[in-house]
C-alpha cells in the first residue's frame, strides 16, 4: 500500500492537514457557510490528499466540489447514539421529522429551481397522509413544529434558501403568510447518498459494509479498526473479532489515525481509544460546563472511582453483554418498521450482517453498581449541592436526572446499562481525577467540575452541530 499523505506533509503544514481531517470526519455537510466561513477553504486545500488516505484508511469516499464536501461513510455496525446528524437546536428529530424530511426530500422535482412553502405543504400532505400513523393536519401545531424544524434543518444545510417571507410568521399566523424558497439540488443529492439503493433491501443490515474481495483478511481487519477508532468512544477488545483485536493490539494502526487527526492513543489492557485533548473531536462533549445532566454524570464518576477504591472486593463483577446482542435487536427494532411492498426480492441486499468471525470474543467482566446505590449517590450530591444547583427541569425529579446521567455515560461506552443497575466500564476510570465543588452562588445554575487530565474521549463522532465557536461544529 502507498504511503499514507498524513505521513509524507511538512511538519509546519500538518496541524493545518489534521484539522481538516477532523473536520471532514465531524461534520456532516462543509459548504461556504457551514460550519463556519472559511471551513471550506480549509478543507478544499486538502481535498486530494484527504479522499486517498480517506479511502485507504477507511474505505471512506469524501465528494468534494468547488461549492460543498461531503463524506460518504462505510458502516460497520448501527449506532443508537448517532442522532445529533438530525436535530435542531440540540433536539434530535423524532420519527415524525424524519419522516417530513424524507418527504420533502422527495418532493423537490430536478427541473424546479424554485418552490413556495404553500406548495411544499400541499406536496406532503397527501405523501403523510397516505402512510398510516404519520399524517399532516395544517391545524395541528405539533405536526406545523415539526415541519418548520425540517425546513430550518434543510435552510442550515443549503438545500433550501430563503429568498422571501418568513417559516416563524407562517407557523405562527394561522395558516397566513409564505414563504419562497430557492433549491439547491446539488446539496439533495449530497444529504441523501444511501450506500445501497435503499428500494432494494431487506433489512436494514443491507446498509452495512460488506467484506472487502480485493484486500487481504488482515488489511480488511485493520480498515474495521480504523473505522471502529474514530466512530466509537472507545473499542474494547472483547467487542470485536479476534481478527480486529490482534490489529488494534498491535503498533500501526492507532499511530496512523494519530498522525492523521492529531489525537493522542491510550492503551490500556482492555482496549484502545483515540482521546482528544481539546474535547472537540466529538458529538457529546465530556466532561465540559454543559448542563446538569453533563455535570452530574461526571460527579457521579466520581463517586463511582470511590466506590471502586474502597469496596471494590465488595462488588459483583459481571461479563458486558457483547454487542453483538445489541445489535441484533437494534436491526430487529429498525427492521420492524420496514415496508415491504415495494422491496424488489430478485435485487435485495440480504437481512444477514455482513460476515464475521465465527469464533467468539472473550467477554469482558466489570463491576456491577447497583441501582440502590446509583440513587444513593444522586442523593448526596443533591444534598451536597443543594437541589436548586441541578436547575429547574430536575430539581424536583433526581431520579430522572439519574436516568439522563447514565444514559449520557452509556453512549460513552462508561457505562453498561443492565437490569438492576449499571456496569462500570473500564474507560470511566480515566476521569477517577474528575473534582467537583460548591458553586461560587447558590444561584449559579451550574456545577463547577474540573479534570486532571483535560484529554477526553473522542466520543462518538457524528456531526457536530451546535457551537459554531468550537474547532468543530458541536452537535
Amino acid at each position: 500500500m502507498p504511503r499514507l499523505h498524513a505521513r509524507t506533509i511538512a511538519p509546519a503544514d500538518l496541524g493545518s492537514y489534521q484539522q481538516a481531517m477532523r473536520r471532514v470526519l465531524t461534520c456532516d455537510l462543509i459548504t461556504a457557510a457551514r460550519p463556519r466561513p472559511g471551513a471550506l477553504e480549509q478543507v478544499l486545500r486538502w481535498a486530494d490528499e484527504l479522499a486517498d488516505d480517506l479511502e485507504r484508511l477507511f474505505g471512506y469516499t469524501l465528494v468534494a466540489t468547488t461549492d460543498h464536501v461531503r463524506l460518504v461513510r462505510e458502516l460497520d455496525a448501527l449506532d443508537p447514539t448517532q442522532r445529533q446528524t438530525f436535530a435542531r437546536r440540540g433536539r434530535p428529530f423524532d420519527r415524525r421529522r424524519l419522516a417530513y424530511l424524507c418527504l420533502l426530500l422527495a418532493a423537490f422535482q430536478r427541473s424546479q429551481i424554485e418552490i413556495s412553502l404553500a406548495d411544499l405543504v400541499a406536496r406532503l400532505t397527501p405523501a403523510a397522509n397516505a402512510v398510516e400513523g404519520l399524517g399532516y393536519d395544517p391545524t395541528d401545531g405539533a405536526h406545523k413544529a415539526a415541519l418548520v424544524d425540517v425546513a430550518h434543518w434543510l435552510v442550515d444545510r443549503g438545500a433550501l434558501h430563503l429568498s422571501d417571507g418568513s417559516l416563524e410568521a407562517w407557523a405562527s399566523g394561522g395558516g397566513q403568510g409564505d414563504a419562497l424558497f430557492d433549491i439547491d439540488h446539488e446539496v439533495c443529492e449530497l444529504l441523501f447518498r444511501p450506500t445501497r439503493p435503499v428500494q432494494h433491501l431487506t433489512s436494514v443490515a443491507g446498509l452495512l459494509a460488506a467484506p472487502l474481495t480485493d484486500t487481504s483478511p488482515r488489511e480488511h481487519a485493520a480498515r474495521r479498526a480504523r473505522r471502529l477508532l474514530v466512530e466509537q468512544p472507545v473499542v474494547h477488545y472483547a467487542d470485536v473479532e479476534p481478527a480486529v483485536a490482534a490489529v488494534l493490539r498491535g503498533r500501526g494502526v492507532a499511530e496512523d489515525l494519530a498522525r492523521a487527526t492529531g489525537l493522542r492513543v491510550e492503551r490500556r489492557a482492555e482496549g484502545v481509544l483515540l482521546a482528544d485533548p481539546a474535547g472537540t473531536f466529538t458529538d457529546r462533549p465530556f466532561p465540559g460546563r454543559g448542563g446538569a445532566v453533563n455535570r452530574t454524570a461526571g460527579l457521579l464518576l466520581a463517586k463511582v472511582a470511590d466506590l471502586l477504591e474502597t469496596s471494590l472486593a465488595a462488588l459483583v463483577r459481571l461479563p458486558v453483554p457483547p454487542k453483538a446482542l445489541d445489535q441484533a435487536e437494534l436491526i430487529r427494532l429498525v427492521d420492524a418498521g420496514l415496508p415491504r411492498e415495494g422491496v424488489v426480492d430478485a435485487l435485495a441486499w440480504s437481512a444477514e450482517p455482513p460476515g464475521r468471525d465465527t469464533e467468539a470474543p472473550v467477554p469482558l467482566e466489570v463491576p456491577l453498581v447497583e441501582r440502590a446505590r446509583w440513587e444513593t449517590m444522586v442523593h448526596e450530591l443533591f444534598a451536597e449541592f443543594g437541589p436548586s444547583s441541578f436547575g429547574g427541569a430536575w430539581q424536583q425529579d433526581p431520579y430522572g436526572l439519574l436516568d439522563a446521567a447514565l444514559e449520557l455515560l452509556a453512549e460513552l461506552s462508561l457505562v453498561r446499562p443492565v437490569p438492576g443497575g449499571a456496569l462500570v466500564l473500564p474507560a470511566a476510570l480515566r476521569y477517577r481525577n474528575i473534582q467537583g465543588a460548591l458553586p461560587e452562588r447558590a444561584d449559579a445554575g451550574q456545577l463547577p467540575l474540573g479534570l486532571a487530565d483535560p484529554a477526553a474521549p473522542t466520543g462518538d463522532h457524528g456531526p457536530d452541530n451546535a457551537d459554531p465557536q468550537k474547532e468543530t461544529d458541536d452537535q
